[in-house]
């Protein structure tokens, strides 16, 4: 019998709420209540294509041509988005994860080892848990080393939508600032989403806009979340929300993706950094020895 392209799949469930981890690179596969997707996943026999449920570790997004410097020296990490020559999405998505899971929860650990492009040891820990409420996620980044490691990290998981495509969805994102994207994906200039295409402030159908954007200035509630609501056709509501580490978000409205029909999920990505965050700085956590950053999101469905 020949095994997944995704290795172990583990399911947690509590009551009507069941996801699966995958054992290549602790992807979330898919995450459903009752009987009803929240994520839009992929299958036993299938990868993760377009990022589908990925962790994005060491950094998030992309790093502009690979190259950045670090601690006095210069350093060139292999491009894995060719097409647009950037080093994408860190370098654990298509790695194998220690996951052991029980019930309605499931842990992930690995190390990453000191490679061309990033000489470092770092620790990456995952806690995925199912509860009333909906699926928690809590990441850990640890400096296993002894001279300071750059760090960043993200989540990739794309919304089931409900509908054929996201036209009619209606999206509250409580981000006060963009940035533009040249066509490698790279941030330039930061503006206010007042009066733009961009402003999703109050609730509104995202309509024909195309998103492949970075946001921050993240307004958050008392308990110091922020919270996305996507409005699916149906009346019903997914609400993706991150504590106070993830201070950025990629919203992508799949435009282009090679996950299936354009805009058909959209994708909500809370980031610890920006996208080039090696190159600029910004966001990135560099950690000194034996120190960590941890910080959770989650997904709730009403």
């Amino acid at each position: 019998m020949s095994e997944s392209p995704t290795g172990a799949q583990h399911e947690i469930v509590h009551g009507e709420h069941r996801a699966v981890v995958t054992e290549l690179g602790a992807g979330l596969r898919s995450y459903e209540v009752a009987g009803r997707a929240v994520v839009d996943g992929y299958g036993p026999d299938e990868t993760p294509a377009s990022g589908r449920g990925q962790v994005l570790v060491p950094w998030p997004n992309r790093v502009d041509g690979g190259r950045y410097s670090f601690g006095g020296r210069d350093q060139q990490l292999a491009i894995t988005e060719v097409g647009k020559g950037n080093a994408s999405h860190g370098l654990l998505r298509w790695v194998g994860w220690e996951v052991t899971s029980a019930g309605g929860s499931a842990t992930a650990r690995t190390v990453i080892r000191p490679q061309p492009g990033y000489p470092h040891t770092v620790e990456a820990s995952l806690a995925y848990a199912l509860g009333d409420d909906g699926l928690s996620v809590t990441a850990s980044l640890r400096n296993l080393g002894s001279g300071p490691a750059p760090v960043g990290m993200g989540f990739h998981p794309y919304v089931s939508i409900g509908a054929p495509v996201v036209d009619d969805v209606e999206l509250t994102l409580p981000a006060g600032r963009y940035s533009d994207v040249d066509d490698r994906g790279i941030p330039g200039a930061s503006h206010d989403v007042g009066g733009t295409s961009y402003d999703f402030r109050s609730p509104r159908p995202v309509g024909d806009t195309v998103l492949d954007t970075p946001f921050t200035d993240l307004a958050r509630d008392a308990d110091g979340r922020w919270r996305v609501h996507v409005g699916r056709p149906d009346g019903s509501t997914v609400t993706l929300w991150g504590d106070e580490t993830f201070g950025h978000l990629q919203v992508f409205t799949a435009d282009g993706w090679s996950g299936g029909a354009p805009r058909a999920a959209i994708a909500v990505e809370p980031m610890t950094c920006p996208p080039n965050a090696f190159v600029t700085g910004e966001g990135r956590v560099d950690l000194e020895p034996g120190e960590a950053l941890t910080g959770t999101w989650g997904l709730t469905v009403t």
